[in-house]
């Protein structure tokens, strides 16, 4: 049995013998009065999720670290579990009661609750966003941004959240001519990716600059500009979407 353990956005990881880590295991707690849930992450695993309180003791054989930094550490499918953990976790603490009715939410399987009173069912709900990476000049040009919510000074790709009544290519082309006044073009899907942080869904596409003028969007971003492989600033991290977008163009350009 796997322990997705978390004290706020960060995991517990067990240290092994040869300096790796990964989820702790076993079948039964290691930690007594600790109240787990039982979702559904990985097939044929059983693994248990909880909370751990801010002042919960840390011995030498564990690390707490954020979900994001667990990349690093965890193999890929671990990684991938450890997010859908997140996520349900995240759902669970936040959909307590009726939006309808305002009465307490009981478990209605294993991912969903009900209202007892006027049988609204609730299950765990994404928030799909698109990601771009846009080029110019025969792709040897590609538009980088930087966002003002990112922590550290790196530039990352055109991103923006699907609205009501939107196709995702609808979506892409506002949000490309809102953050940055171009039009593209050849739009073609590249590749999706959960993004537990707390319960997205990247859709990853490639364009090409059509026509406009640059106008940076002040209020969501902080610098933009075109790049050759020869002046690239830093980029995103191998976690994100947005690098394997960028290495796919750093890849397929001379």
């Amino acid at each position: 049995m796997l322990w997705f353990l978390f004290q706020e956005d960060k995991i517990l990881l067990s240290k092994q013998s040869d300096s790796t880590y990964t989820i702790p295991e076993g079948e039964t707690c290691p930690w007594k009065d600790l109240e787990t849930l039982d979702f559904p992450i990985m097939e044929e695993t059983t693994c248990r999720v909880g909370i751990l309180a801010a002042d919960f003791p840390i011995d030498n054989d564990h690390i707490l670290v954020t979900l994001r930094q667990s990349f690093e550490l965890l193999s890929a499918p671990l990684y991938k579990a450890a997010g859908k953990a997140a996520e349900l976790l995240y759902w669970h603490r936040s959909t307590a009661y009726c939006s309808i009715c305002g009465s307490p939410l009981a478990w209605d399987g294993p991912i969903s609750k009900k209202c007892r009173s006027c049988n609204k069912e609730y299950w765990p709900a994404l928030t799909p966003a698109i990601i771009v990476a846009i080029t110019r000049n025969n792709g040897k040009e590609i538009l980088l941004v930087q966002s003002k919510k990112f922590k550290g000074d790196y530039y990352g790709l055109v991103a923006g959240f699907v609205e009501t009544g939107e196709s995702l290519e609808e979506c892409l082309r506002r949000e490309v001519k809102e953050e940055t006044g171009y039009d593209v073009k050849n739009i073609r899907y590249f590749d999706s990716q959960p993004w537990p942080y707390p319960n997205g869904l990247m859709i990853g596409f490639t364009a090409e600059y059509d026509a406009g003028e640059f106008c940076l969007q002040e209020s969501e971003l902080r610098k933009g500009g075109w790049f050759s492989r020869k002046n690239l600033p830093a980029i995103p991290g191998k976690v994100s979407l947005a690098r394997r977008l960028i290495d796919h163009w750093l890849q397929t350009t001379d």
